[in-house]
C-alpha cells in the first residue's frame, strides 16, 4: 500500500471517531459502541469507503497495551497479593469449567475431541480491552467487582501461552506434549522473573535520573520505551503483549512517578484503544452474519449464557456477594480478541473448516459488540440487591447511636475528618466500598464498615435518623450525587457537608441537597495563597484574617 493510501485510511478513521463518538455520547451511548459502529461502516463488508484492516491493526494492538499498562499502575503489588485467590482460584476455575462445558456442548454437536477443546478454551476467554474500557470509563476498575473482573482477566492472559502451544500439538505437528508445555511454562517464569528483577533494581533509579533533568519530552519517551519494550519482550516469549504492559504498570504502581506517567500515557491509550474497537467492527462480516444468522446468534447467545452462568455460580462459591457476582458474570460473558488469533491459527493448521471458523469469529465479534448492554444489564439486576459486606457486618448496636457523624468514603479525606472528630470526642461511623481499606481500619479498631452510603438500608443500619451530620468524601461524581440524594430522602433536615472537585460539581451537589460543598480547588488555592503571603513577610494574624474573609465571602457567611 502506498503511503498516501495509508494516510487516507488513517484520516477516515480519525474523522469517523471525531464525528461518531460525540454523537453517541450526546445520547448517553458508550463510546465503545461508537468506535464499533465506525469500524462496521468503514469495514470491507459494507458499502462506502473501505479501510484496509492491516493499516489499523498494528496501531490498534498498542491501544490494548497502553490500557493494560494503566490498569497495572492502579494495582500495586500489595493489592495484587490480596487478589491472588481470585486470580489463581476464580480465574483458573472459570477457564477450566467454561472450556469443559462449551467443549462438551461442541462435542455433542459433532465436533472432534481436539476441535472441541480448542473451541472451549478459546471461548472461555473474555475481551480484556472491552471490559477494561467499560470499567475505566465508569470509574469502576478498582471497585470490588472491577478488581474481581481484572483478576480473572489476568489469569486469562497468563493462560494464552499453553493454548498457543496446544494448537500444533492437537494438529499432530508435535508429539511431545508434556515437554512442549514444560518449556513454555519455564519460559514464562523466566521472563516474568527477569522483568521484576530489572524493574526492582534498574527502573526506579533510571526514572529518578530522568526526572532530575526536568525534560518532559524525555520523560514521555521513557514511558513509551518502557511500555513497548516490556510488551515486545513478553510477545517474543510467546505471551501476550498486553500482559507485558500490565507487568510494566505494576512496576510503577507504588512509585512517586505514577501520576505523571498516567498523564503522559492517557492520550495514546484513548486514541489507540478506539482504533482497536474499530478493527473489531471491521471484522464483522454483515453479509455472512445475515446469511447464517441463526448459527451466529446461537453461538453468541450460547457463549454469553454459559459464561455468565459459570461466573455467577463460581463467584457465589467463593463467597462473593450476589450483586458483585452478577456484575462480574455479565461483564465477562463475551468472547475475547484472543479468539481472532486462535481461530485464525486453527484454520491454518486445518483444525477448523472455513465456514465454522467464520461463524465463530462473527459470534465473538457480535458478543463483544453486546458487552456494553450486558454490563448495563448486570448493573440493573444487581441494583436492587443489598451488597454483601466484606469483613464483619455492621453491629445492631450501631443502629441505635445518636449524635454521631456519618462519613461516606474512608479514603484520604475521610480519614483526616475521622481523626479530627476523634480528637474532639465526636463519635462517627464511616462507610466505604473498598474491602482492603475497611479490613485495615477494622484491624485498627476503628468504626469503619463496608457499605454503600447511597442505599437506604445501609443508612438505616448506621442510625441515619439520629445522626448529627453526614460528610460525603467519595471521589466519584455519580456516587456522590446518589449518596446525597439518598441521605436527603432518609433524613430531610440532616446537615450534609460534601467534597467537590471543582465549581461545576459544587453547583450540582448543592442543587441536589448538600448543605455545604467544599471545592478542593478553592481550598488548595487558599492554602497556597497563605503560604505565599507568609513567605512575602505578611504576619500570621493578617494572613488568617485574609483567608477567613475570603472564605466568608466565598461561602456566603457574615463577615465580622
Amino acid at each position: 500500500m502506498h503511503g498516501s493510501d495509508a494516510l487516507f485510511d488513517i484520516l477516515f478513521l480519525l474523522l469517523a471517531a471525531v464525528v461518531l463518538v460525540p454523537l453517541f455520547q450526546r445520547f448517553g451511548i458508550p463510546s465503545v459502541l461508537a468506535y464499533l459502529a465506525a469500524g462496521i461502516m468503514l469495514g470491507p463488508h459494507t458499502p462506502g469507503p473501505v479501510i484496509e484492516l492491516e493499516v489499523a491493526r498494528p496501531l490498534a494492538e498498542f491501544g490494548v497495551v497502553f490500557l493494560l499498562f494503566a490498569i497495572g499502575m492502579e494495582l500495586p503489588l500489595s493489592r495484587l497479593r490480596t487478589m491472588r485467590r481470585y486470580i489463581l482460584g476464580l480465574g483458573l476455575a472459570q477457564v477450566v469449567v467454561t472450556a469443559l462445558l462449551i467443549g462438551g456442548i461442541g462435542h455433542a454437536f459433532g465436533l472432534s475431541g481436539a476441535l472441541s477443546l480448542v473451541v472451549g478454551l478459546t471461548l472461555a476467554f473474555s475481551s480484556t480491552a472491552t471490559v477494561l474500557a467499560i470499567l475505566v470509563e465508569r470509574g469502576e476498575a478498582v471497585d470490588h467487582h472491577g478488581r474481581i473482573a481484572v483478576a480473572v482477566l489476568i489469569f486469562q492472559d497468563l493462560a494464552v501461552v499453553p493454548v498457543l502451544v496446544l494448537l500444533p500439538l492437537l494438529a499432530g505437528q508435535e508429539r511431545h506434549v508434556a515437554e512442549a508445555l514444560a518449556l513454555a511454562g519455564g519460559k514464562v517464569v523466566l521472563v516474568m522473573a527477569a522483568i521484576f528483577l530489572v524493574g526492582r533494581f534498574l527502573l526506579r533509579p533510571a526514572y529518578r535520573f530522568i526526572a532530575v533533568g526536568r525534560n518532559p519530552e524525555v520523560f514521555t519517551a521513557a514511558n513509551l520505551l518502557l511500555v513497548l519494550t516490556v510488551a515486545w519482550v513478553t510477545g517474543e516469549a510467546g505471551m501476550s503483549m498486553a500482559l507485558g504492559a500490565f507487568l510494566a504498570g505494576l512496576l510503577l504502581a507504588d512509585s512517586r512517578y505514577r501520576h505523571q506517567v498516567e498523564a503522559d500515557i492517557e492520550p495514546f491509550r484513548g486514541l489507540l484503544l478506539g482504533l482497536f474497537f474499530m478493527t473489531v467492527g471491521m471484522s464483522v462480516d454483515l453479509p455472512f452474519v445475515a446469511e447464517r444468522l441463526g448459527l451466529v446468534l446461537g453461538l453468541a447467545v450460547g457463549t454469553v449464557a454459559v459464561k455468565a452462568a459459570v461466573l455467577i455460580v463460581l463467584c457465589r462459591l467463593m463467597k462473593v456477594g450476589m450483586g458483585d457476582g452478577l456484575r462480574v458474570g455479565f461483564l465477562l460473558a463475551q468472547g475475547g480478541e484472543f479468539a481472532f488469533v486462535v481461530f485464525g491459527r486453527a484454520l491454518e493448521l486445518k483444525l477448523l473448516d472455513g465456514g465454522l471458523g467464520q461463524a465463530l469469529v462473527a459470534s465473538v465479534a457480535l458478543s463483544m459488540v453486546l458487552t456494553p448492554a450486558l454490563a448495563a444489564l448486570g448493573r440493573r439486576l444487581s441494583a436492587g440487591m443489598t451488597p454483601e459486606r466484606g469483613g464483619e457486618p455492621i453491629p445492631e448496636t450501631v443502629r441505635h447511636l445518636a449524635g454521631h457523624v456519618i462519613i461516606a468514603g474512608y479514603g484520604r479525606v475521610g480519614r483526616a475528618i475521622a481523626r479530627l472528630l476523634a480528637e474532639h470526642e465526636i463519635p462517627y461511623i464511616a462507610l466505604d466500598m473498598d474491602v482492603d481499606r475497611v479490613a485495615a481500619a477494622r484491624e485498627a479498631g476503628l468504626p469503619v464498615y463496608y457499605g454503600d452510603a447511597g442505599r437506604t438500608g445501609i443508612l438505616r443500619s448506621v442510625g441515619i435518623g439520629q445522626a448529627r451530620a453526614a460528610v460525603i468524601t467519595v471521589n466519584e461524581a455519580r456516587q456522590a450525587e446518589r449518596t446525597i440524594s439518598c441521605i436527603r430522602q432518609a433524613a430531610p433536615h440532616l446537615p450534609i457537608v460534601a467534597r467537590a472537585r471543582d465549581r461545576a460539581q459544587e453547583q450540582v451537589l448543592g442543587d441536589i441537597g448538600a448543605t455545604a460543598v467544599i471545592p478542593e480547588t478553592v481550598e488548595a488555592s487558599l492554602q497556597m495563597a497563605g503560604s505565599v503571603l507568609r513567605q512575602a513577610g505578611i504576619g500570621e494574624e493578617a494572613v488568617e484574617r485574609s483567608l477567613k474573609g475570603y472564605r466568608n465571602r466565598r461561602y456566603g457567611r457574615p463577615t465580622e
